[in-house]
């Protein structure tokens, strides 16, 4: 019985093994050592090391050593075979919402609501004023398109022999640096698969199933179905040849979530696999070394997904989107891919009027599976090019009859069968909206203290009068009264067991610990704090914005917190609400603004043609007798936490972004002392980080941390 050797077992299924012994290791609760970590980190940034010397030098050999013939050629080859590509991929990805289930709409309690785009500069992105600086932060469209530039001011050089052989020798050294690293792939990878599946969330797979999924049937269907059975069909190149020869590219890239390190890989596979049948082709070898880094700054593969998840979140948060948005997404949605697809998104959502609280479910799906579902199809596409590419420069398209009749059975078969069987499994699925829930069940994230609660303030109370300082009186009192506001979400409300919590609570609460006291909580009209503090029953309340109508009436600790200017308007028409100029010049809008909110003198001055009105409480732009309230102007933290109690709404944060008005604390006007205590206390729990901790679990509604 012959023992098979290590070195006999292919490195590709090596590393399948290392990869699936990784998960099982994660999954079963081992615990995840530094040193693991450590390893997959050391794995990925190795390779990382040789990717973009790798890619400059590639390009810069690959085009200086052609004519001016031979590039033309190839190049007008290349830019209709990469259409081509692309056309057949969008025709996927454009098909796959079909497969979309009919949920309610609903929005996600989200932190990126509030953010604003950044703007996409294109020029910026390609051309590069300090190639350097390209270089050292890995701006990888600056880098190809310098390399490029270097290449074609080499190829008219007569002498540039020596100066190529040089280039293809580093290149080399690169090439034999990156296999050298290869070898150490099951280690790398067992590495990461453990951690992956040690750090795996399940809870975070919560409403991007659909997403998931889709992504999923389509990477398979394109990577193993579609694009090596067109080649197979078109070229001489055989569907084991292709699949082989990118399969150990494909398992890396899946395993490190990254299309960039296994460009040497890609690039060295396709050369060996072009050789065996255009060896003859002068340059034929060099086409991968050329073609393969490019790809990467093109939006072509994996980095088209970003549009299927536009998609989705237009489905998941019931934003209609007709054929005209469609043309408009392939328009301007693919030049925004040139750039990094994280930075992509935030513009496609913000161009198709979707939330930006859907950026969340983007980042948490390219976290876990989707940015490695990504970089796999980016291999698949970059490994097919060249083949297509060299094979037009050899002029040895045909077509095969066996292979097309096969294939032309396959593939519409199984693509019918794959998004049916999304249908079907998606439509099976038992969905409720769990944004409220999420949000309403939370408690606590620090220590509790012995807590009192009164629905109205004592009889008399605004009419005492204060004889000891703040501090004295709760000295005495054993506890400290704060007054808290009526519908304040997410500073100060009830949750789903009655009790009273939000971040300007245990804010409070963390007070009165530090105090050693206990507290009483008191709820108030916004009307009543004035004479509340002033008489002595009150000692606090919690935060207001720092206006100058609030600074009139009161004494305000120092900041300890921000919110943002935003806008709460139904979803179908957020369109609307986007620019500042637009709102302020029609007259036929009226605005709700909360009375904590509500400035007077600058609405006077802003609203000129709008009609701005005051309310009581953000709850009354909800129901039905003030549905003639086209918005509701308000703070963004506030905002998005009203939105998941009114998830057919949404959050707009117009252009240009106004500055963030401050939050404070209201306090008596005659205790300096109080005033003190609370500046210093503030200070302090802001350098521990203790309000950024709270502000993360409150407002930006990050899950509460585990032991």
């Amino acid at each position: 019985m012959t023992i098979l050797k290590l070195s006999q077992i292919p490195l590709s299924t090596r590393i399948l093994i290392a990869m699936a012994f990784g998960l099982i290791v994660g999954s079963i609760n081992v615990p995840l050592y530094s040193m693991v970590s450590h390893l997959a980190d050391a794995f990925v940034m190795l390779l990382q090391m040789t990717a973009l010397p790798y890619i400059s030098l590639s390009l810069i050999v690959g085009i200086g050593g052609l004519s001016a013939s031979k590039a033309k050629l190839a190049l007008k080859s290349t830019l209709v075979l990469i259409i081509l590509l692309m056309t057949l991929m969008l025709c996927f990805i454009l098909m796959a919402p079909l497969s979309f289930p009919n949920w309610q709409s609903a929005e996600f309690y989200s932190a990126n609501t509030v953010k604003v785009s950044q703007e996409f500069n294109l020029v910026e992105l390609f051309i590069p004023s300090n190639p350097f600086n390209a270089f050292a932060n890995a701006i990888i469209p600056s880098v190809v398109f310098f390399s490029v530039f270097i290449g074609i001011g080499l190829m008219p050089i007569k002498n540039k022999r020596q100066s190529l052989a040089v280039l293809s020798n580093l290149k080399q050294s690169v090439s034999n640096i990156s296999s050298l690293v290869m070898r150490f792939a099951p280690i790398g990878i067992f590495c990461i698969g453990w951690r992956a599946a040690s750090t795996l969330d399940a809870s975070q797979l919560d409403g991007l199933m659909i997403y998931v999924a889709s992504s999923l049937v389509l990477v398979a269907l394109l990577s193993f179905v579609v694009f090596p059975a067109l080649l197979a069909t078109i070229t001489p190149f055989g569907y084991r040849a292709i699949l082989k020869a990118s399969r150990e590219a494909m398992i890396t890239a899946f395993a490190t979530g990254s299309f960039f390190v296994v460009i040497p890989i890609i690039v060295e596979k396709a050369k060996q696999l072009i050789a065996t049948q255009y060896a003859h082709i002068d340059n034929a070898d060099k086409v991968s070394e050329v073609i393969v880094p490019i790809s990467y700054s093109l939006p072509v593969g994996g980095k088209l997904l970003s549009l299927l998840f536009v998609l989705f979140a237009a489905w998941f948060s019931g934003a209609y989107i007709s054929f005209e948005d469609y043309v408009k997404l392939i328009v301007i949605g693919i030049p925004q891919l040139f750039g990094t697809s994280t930075l992509a998104m935030q513009n496609l959502l913000e161009l198709f009027n979707v939330s930006h609280s859907m950026f969340d479910f983007f980042i948490v799906s390219e976290n876990l599976v989707v940015g490695r579902l990504s970089a796999l199809l980016s291999v698949t596409f970059a490994s097919c090019l060249p083949l297509l590419v060299a094979t037009s420069m050899a002029k040895s398209f045909r077509l095969k009859k066996k292979a097309l009749i096969k294939y032309l059975l396959i593939i519409p078969t199984l693509s019918i069968l794959a998004f049916m069987g999304l249908k079907f499994g998606f439509s099976a699925i038992s969905y409720q909206y769990q944004g409220y829930a999420k949000f309403i069940e939370r408690d606590f994230l620090m220590d509790d203290v012995k807590s009192r609660y009164l629905d109205k303030a004592a009889q008399s109370s605004e009419t005492a009068q204060p004889f000891v300082g703040v501090l004295t009186r709760i000295k005495q009192r054993g506890f400290i009264r704060v007054g808290y506001f009526r519908d304040d979400l997410p500073y100060s409300f009830h949750n789903n067991n009655g009790k009273l919590v939000g971040f300007d609570i245990e804010i409070m609460n963390q007070l009165a610990i530090d105090l050693n006291v206990d507290i009483e909580f008191v709820k108030i009209f916004r009307r009543q704090a004035k004479s509340l503090l002033a008489s002595g029953y009150l000692d606090i309340t919690t935060g207001v914005p720092v206006i100058p109508d609030n600074m009139a009436q009161f004494t305000l600790t120092m900041p300890y917190s921000t919110q943002s200017i935003a806008i709460i308007v139904k979803d179908e028409r957020r369109a609307e609400f986007t620019q500042w100029d637009n709102i302020l010049q029609r007259d036929d809008l009226i605005l709700g603004i909360p009375e904590s909110f509500y400035y007077k003198k600058a609405i006077a001055k802003t609203f000129t043609h709008g009609k701005a009105w005051e309310i009581s409480t953000p709850r009354l732009f909800f129901k039905a007798e003030f549905a003639h309230i086209d918005a509701m102007v308000f703070g963004a933290a506030a905002s998005s936490a009203w939105t998941l109690l009114n998830p057919s709404y949404t959050v707009v944060v117009p252009k240009p972004e106004l500055a963030p008005l401050y939050m404070a604390f209201p306090i008596n006007k005659n205790d300096h002392a109080f005033e003190l205590f609370m500046r210093n206390w503030l200070t302090m729990k802001q350098q521990s980080k203790t309000i950024d901790q709270l502000f993360d679990y409150w407002i930006k509604g990050n899950t509460k941390p585990t032991n």
